[in-house]
């Protein structure tokens, strides 16, 4: 079978195929301001996180996990179809194709393991107070984020490993912006079932297995916080869990919505569904540092600090030179 592999050397990747030719350049430009920024605002927790140690909390190493899997996801997928519009270059070689395959995979399945550990953050602070420091510390969450990283290799190796084998004879035309299980193994010249089933049932488990718990995580939590007689306390507690909540909001609900209308026979144009998984995969990376500076006190503290420590190094720098 691996001799099957010369007849496909490459793969094309149509990125958004009824794209007008007009548009290219906008859609490149547009993708490159999302790279830009995901890359600024992640880096930004980067540097917040390493010059502020009020942020060495359980909490803000769940967000330092997130940014450095939204920093990589971001850059295994996007330059490539930036280039595709770009400079024209759409073609991806056949093993470059199966290594981003493998990370985009990898890196969804680390998303959905951290955003778990978020919710269990929120659970034990909330639901468990005074068990809280004693559970969660600093070790642990590191000790739970490295497994979690660790796990994330299993199913995708297992995808990887079954599809590369694959016959692929025929057209090289992958219908997307990056290489995914589906978008490659259609190509195959082979039933497809008996490699689809089994990728089917590791996404459910990535995707439902943790949402699961979050679900109920987050019922317990409502549960608890019904229990505070006082209405400010109340507020208070749900504050400190909307942040997370929104980031979970923005993974979880766009993927259910998809796997859900596909189930009861919502039919989208190849356009729609690619623009839908652009916007689920793409946008979260890029909004989810504006989530944390604007939703978590403390960071919005330790980046108004950044700023005043700027600013007063600044008027210093001006003051030497007019002396």
């Amino acid at each position: 079978m691996l001799g099957n592999h010369s007849i496909v050397t490459e793969f094309i990747l149509t990125g958004f195929p009824g794209l007008h030719p007009e548009y290219q350049g906008l859609a490149s430009v547009v993708l490159f301001l999302v790279y830009s920024f995901t890359l600024m605002g992640n880096a930004t927790v980067f540097f917040l996180f390493a010059t502020d140690r009020s942020l060495h909390k359980p909490m803000y190493y769940i967000i330092l996990n997130l940014s450095a899997c939204d920093i990589l996801f971001s850059t295994t997928t996007l330059p490539k179809i930036i280039s595709k519009y770009w400079f024209q270059s759409g073609t991806i070689s056949f093993n470059a194709c199966f290594v981003q395959m493998y990370f985009v995979h990898f890196l969804g399945s680390v998303n959905s393991y951290i955003l778990f550990l978020m919710a269990l953050d929120r659970y034990f602070a909330i639901c468990h107070p005074l068990r809280y420091t004693l559970v969660l510390k600093n070790s642990t969450i590191c000790i739970l984020s490295i497994i979690a990283w660790v796990v994330a290799n299993a199913g995708p190796l297992m995808i990887v490993i079954r599809a590369y084998p694959l016959p692929y004879c025929a057209s090289n035309i992958i219908n997307h912006c990056y290489c995914d299980h589906i978008g490659i193994t259609i190509l195959a010249c082979t039933d497809r079932a008996p490699y689809g089933f089994p990728a089917f049932v590791f996404a459910m488990v990535v995707l439902l297995g943790p949402l699961a718990f979050i679900i109920f995580s987050y019922c317990c939590i409502v549960r608890a916080v019904l229990k505070i007689a006082n209405l400010q306390g109340r507020l208070k507690s749900l504050s400190t869990c909307s942040t997370q909540l929104m980031v979970i909001s923005l993974y979880y609900l766009p993927r259910c919505f998809v796997y859900l209308a596909s189930n009861v026979g919502i039919k989208f144009s190849a356009d729609m569904r690619i623009v839908i998984i652009m916007l689920y995969s793409l946008c979260p990376p890029m909004i989810n540092p504006l989530i944390y500076c604007l939703r978590s006190k403390e960071m919005r503290e330790s980046l108004r600090k950044q700023f005043n420590k700027r600013a007063a190094s600044q008027k210093t720098r001006v003051a030497a030179v007019s002396d």
